[in-house]
Order: structure tokens, then C-alpha cells, then sequence
């Protein structure tokens, strides 16, 4: 009996729970209290008009990508907020592929320097053995020979030792090496420039075209340059490699927590934005234009004013990471053809394949 009552209040429960009145009703229950909630709930609303299913994921990106349009005030509030909830995984994982970088190199010298002992030993050898040539010629210096000799088999003693702990030291650092490389291909940041590397940036494109093929929304591609002209005028490489960084620090502060910030390679940087249509990748170009020419570069005497150039492009799920990639470089090369142009947006998945034609 007690087991079927329980049976029955479980598929009530469930009933309940499926039912969009009744949860519905139960969500008006109690009206929202502050502004961030107001905010929250327009966020739910946004996803499920937008067809989409209310992950953490989901939630975080519509949060980030809706608060743009808000006030001032608003977007102050919640940044206060998010400031003090907000962890520092990332930060803690670049320290930690620094510092073990940092351990690699320093057994590489500790390596360094026990060769250089073992050579010091081998040349104190040969010297020695040359002395106790230079004193078998002379015979009243018998005695002399034999504190030669032992000191001689003392140091072939201890050059033996050498060699056998250069050999164990070879080993480990053999071992350190590969320990290192395979934690290298597992890495996320790039140290040079402070942001995510090409290996992270191609995985996440890759898991945005899934989430697009299951989901059909809309995702932007963006790489970045430095301008070639401008690279030109400058002709210092230790300036444009500053500048290279400038332009990766202002990356990360224009750019939304969902946003993924990557340098692709050779100073061009990559930018995937989530569901952002193209209209919206191009006004966020706009700003990361506009932020970029107001940022002035000081090299000596010379005030430099910074410029980018930056191709665009749809994450189309018909196409692969390669692709897409690729078509957004080609955005780059159209925005250089064209006078006075930042920003370009590159056609090639801009629409869909064509179907193959029927025989």
C-alpha cells in the first residue's frame, strides 16, 4: 500500500513537472526582487525564443552577449558581481605550464654543466698524463713518479664516476624531454602572448560546428593582424613584436568571457565569437578597430598610432575547422584590396555548397 502511494505522488510529481502551466504559474509566483534578477529572467526568455536549450553554457553566453545592450549602470553592477564569483583557473594553468618550462630548462643546464665538468676532468687527464711523460725523462724525479701515479689513478677513478653519473643524467634528462613535450601538445596558452594557443583555438571551433549542426545558431570567426603597412614603416622587430602584444592585450578586454581569444600563428590572432552572426561579428570588428586606433604606441621619440586589419567569417557546421580557418585569412587579404578598409568579411562560407548535380 505505502509502496503504491509512493508510486502514485512520484508520477504526480512528474506530471506536475511537465506540465508548462503549472510551471509557468509557479515561476510568477515570486516576482523578481532586484535588477540582476530581472536581467536573469530576460536571459531564459532570450534562450528558449531563441529555441535553444537553457545550459549552464547557453546561459552564460546569451548573459555576456545581452548585457552589451544594457546600461551603463547595469553593466557596472553585474561586472562587480561576476568580479567576485570568478575563479582563476586559467591564470593558475599558465603559471603552472611556465613553471614547468621554466624546471625543463633549468635540468638542461644543470645537463649543460656537468658536460662542461666531464670535459674539465677529461682535459685535467690529458694534462696530467703529459706531465708524467715530461717527468719519466728525467730519473732523479723517481719518487716524484710515484705520487704521480697514484694521483693519476685517483683521477681515472673519478673520471669514471663522472662518466657514469653524465650517463644517468643523460637518461633522466631523456626522460624529462619527453614528459615535457607530451605536456607541451596538451597545452592551452600561448606564453609569448598572454592567450589561449592554435591547438585550443582548433579544438574549440571544432565543438562549436557540432553545437551549430545540433543547434542551428549562429557563430562568427574574426583573425586579426597587425597592419602590414604599418609593420613596414616600423621595420624594428622587437617593436612590432611589443605592438603584436599590445594588440593581444586589447583583445582580451574588448572581448566576453565566451569569446575565445587565440593567436593563430606568425602575430595573427583569431577570435571566435559564439552565437554571433555575421551583422554582429562586423560591429564588434567596428569596436576592436576603433579601441585598437586610440591606443597609441610610443617607440622612442615616435608616437605610433596602431592599426589591425581583420577578416570575417561564418562557423558554418558544412565545413571543416580548415575551412573556415582559411576563409577567415582570405577575410584579411580582401580587406587589404579594398582603400581605407578594416575589416572584410570573405565569401567562401558565406554560402553554402553547392549540391552535387545529378547524372
Amino acid at each position: 500500500m505505502a509502496g503504491s502511494l509512493r508510486s502514485r505522488k512520484r508520477r504526480d510529481i512528474e506530471d506536475a513537472s511537465n506540465d508548462p502551466i503549472a510551471n509557468s504559474s509557479s515561476l510568477d509566483m515570486s516576482e523578481p526582487t532586484s535588477d540582476i534578477e530581472i536581467y536573469a529572467k530576460e536571459v531564459l526568455g532570450a534562450l528558449i525564443k531563441d529555441n535553444l536549450p537553457p545550459t549552464p553554457n547557453n546561459f552564460s553566453l546569451y548573459f555576456d552577449r545581452l548585457l552589451e545592450d544594457k546600461s551603463e549602470h547595469l553593466r557596472k553592477q553585474i561586472h562587480s558581481m561576476l568580479e567576485l564569483e570568478e575563479g582563476n583557473e586559467d591564470e593558475n594553468t599558465i603559471i603552472l605550464e611556465q613553471t614547468l618550462k621554466k624546471g625543463f630548462s633549468s635540468v638542461k643546464n644543470i645537463l649543460g654543466v656537468t658536460a662542461n665538468l666531464y670535459k674539465n676532468i677529461s682535459l685535467m687527464t690529458k694534462i696530467l698524463d703529459k706531465r708524467k711523460k715530461e717527468l719519466e725523462e728525467d730519473l732523479d724525479l723517481q719518487g716524484t713518479m710515484g705520487v704521480t701515479k697514484s694521483l693519476e689513478d685517483d683521477i681515472l677513478k673519478l673520471n669514471g664516476i663522472l662518466r657514469n653519473q653524465s650517463t644517468q643524467m643523460k637518461s633522466l634528462y631523456d626522460e624529462t624531454a619527453t614528459i615535457v613535450k607530451t605536456v607541451e601538445n596538451e597545452t592551452i596558452f600561448d606564453n609569448k602572448f598572454g592567450v589561449y594557443n592554435k591547438r585550443y583555438l582548433m579544438t574549440k571551433i571544432e565543438q562549436e560546428i557540432g553545437l551549430i549542426k545540433e543547434f542551428k545558431h549562429k557563430s562568427s570567426l574574426i583573425m586579426i593582424e597587425l597592419d602590414r603597412e604599418l609593420k613596414k614603416t616600423v621595420g624594428n622587430d622587437k617593436a612590432i613584436v611589443l605592438m603584436t602584444r599590445t594588440i593581444a592585450r586589447l583583445l582580451l578586454k574588448t572581448s566576453r568571457r565566451s569569446d575565445t581569444v587565440a593567436h593563430y600563428g606568425n602575430g595573427v590572432f583569431s577570435m571566435l565569437l559564439k552565437h554571433t552572426d555575421i551583422e554582429s561579428a562586423k560591429k564588434a570588428s567596428e569596436r576592436l578597430c576603433e579601441l585598437v586606433s586610440n591606443s597609441n604606441f610610443f617607440l622612442a621619440d615616435r608616437e605610433i598610432q596602431l592599426k589591425i586589419s581583420i577578416g570575417i567569417t561564418e562557423v558554418m557546421s558544412e565545413y571543416s575547422v580548415e575551412e573556415i580557418v582559411v576563409s577567415a585569412l582570405d577575410g584579411i587579404e580582401k580587406a587589404y584590396t579594398k582603400t581605407n578598409i578594416d575589416f572584410a568579411v570573405s565569401v567562401r562560407t558565406a554560402e553554402k555548397p553547392k549540391e552535387k548535380e545529378e547524372e
